[in-house]
């Protein structure tokens, strides 16, 4: 299923929702995948000041994949295709 995400709270959202499907204490959560209980918190929170690095440590730990919907312009610039003028 794919949700869009435009806010740090979304994103929260998905993380907590998904631990609960998985009846996941939020303790055990963060104590599996690496990360304090008080990042998880945050992230789950939606706080504005979470560090990347450990976000996706958090979704790669509950099985969560991010994929980024960019326009063909995009795509081909990253391809290393020559964009039309």
């Amino acid at each position: 299923m794919q949700i869009p995400i435009d806010t740090p709270a979304a994103i929260g959202k998905v993380v907590r929702a998904s631990r609960k499907a998985q009846n996941i204490r939020q303790d055990d959560t963060a104590g599996s995948i690496g990360v304090s209980e008080n990042f998880l918190g945050k992230v789950e929170r939606g706080s504005d000041s979470v560090q990347w690095g450990k976000l996706f440590q958090v979704l790669h730990g509950l099985g969560i994949q991010v994929w980024v919907d960019v326009p063909e312009s995009v795509a081909k610039a990253l391809n290393g295709s020559p964009q039309s003028k």
